[in-house]
């Protein structure tokens, strides 16, 4: 059971100040225990702390990994291709010499525009499948910590 402390303003005949119409002190219940969050006692902090710094050199792992791989996008059949690192910079773009027409360059800016569409969808997928796995040990917020 969670432990219940008086409220230091609940006197006796407070009414609206502190007490119910039964003369009875308010107890206040601190929002950790009335949700449950520490079940039997208070949060062990060196637990926590060693979790978050694991989680962090786990974020700092993907985040090296992403940077080091590269992803390619395409348009046009593969006539433009455009390879991207993990953490997005341009690496290369590749023009096929059959793309080039010197009185229609608005279709080669088109298909290298598409081609970096391409890649950086590529990057997302790829951000995704390297930090989803880290984003839900996270519990929906930050730290992975409940309720943060």
């Amino acid at each position: 059971m969670p432990a219940e402390h008086p409220r230091p303003d609940a006197g006796e005949g407070a009414g609206a100040g502190g007490t119910p119409a039964t003369g009875a002190p308010l107890r206040v219940v601190s929002a950790a225990y009335s949700h449950g969050m520490f079940p039997g006692g208070q949060p062990d902090m060196a637990q926590l702390l060693q979790q978050a710094q694991q989680m962090q050199q786990q974020l700092v792992a993907a985040q090296e990994e992403l940077a080091r791989t590269e992803v390619t996008g395409s348009a046009g059949g593969g006539l433009v291709t455009a390879t991207m690192t993990g953490s997005g910079d341009v690496t290369a773009i590749t023009i096929a010499p059959s793309a080039v027409d010197p009185d229609d360059l608005e279709t080669l800016q088109d298909l290298v525009v598409a081609a970096l569409h391409d890649a950086k969808r590529a990057v997302d997928e790829l951000a995704q499948n390297t930090m989803g796995p880290l984003a839900g040990g996270l519990g929906g917020g930050g730290l992975g910590l409940p309720g943060f």
